[in-house]
């Protein structure tokens, strides 16, 4: 078990790095499209925030169905981010504890 434990930590925690950056591009991207810094028709632009929509927004709907309205001010990707963070020092913790 302890020699399976060490990669399968170590890809978790990888993907959890990643998925924290998607989570972050996407809040960027949603901020430059609203301002209209970056044109959503362009076909890139799209594509690219169509991937970050689906792969972050499952996770996101059930943060903001537990939190109270708060207006236009969304803390769904704060609160995901923190949660990522957290379970983050946890994987790392249980490799430094069992090896």
């Amino acid at each position: 078990m302890d020699v399976l434990l060490g990669p399968v930590a170590k890809l978790l925690i990888t993907v959890i790095d990643l998925y924290i950056w998607i989570v972050v591009i996407g809040v960027i991207l949603s901020g430059l499209v609203a301002f209209n810094v970056i044109n959503s028709s362009n076909r890139f632009v799209y594509i690219v925030g169509e991937f970050i929509h689906r792969a972050t927004d499952p996770p996101l709907q059930k943060i903001r169905n537990i939190l109270p309205a708060m207006g236009n001010f969304d803390l769904s990707p704060i609160i995901l981010i923190l949660g990522l963070v957290l379970l983050h020092d946890v994987l790392i913790k249980m490799m430094m504890k069992f090896g």
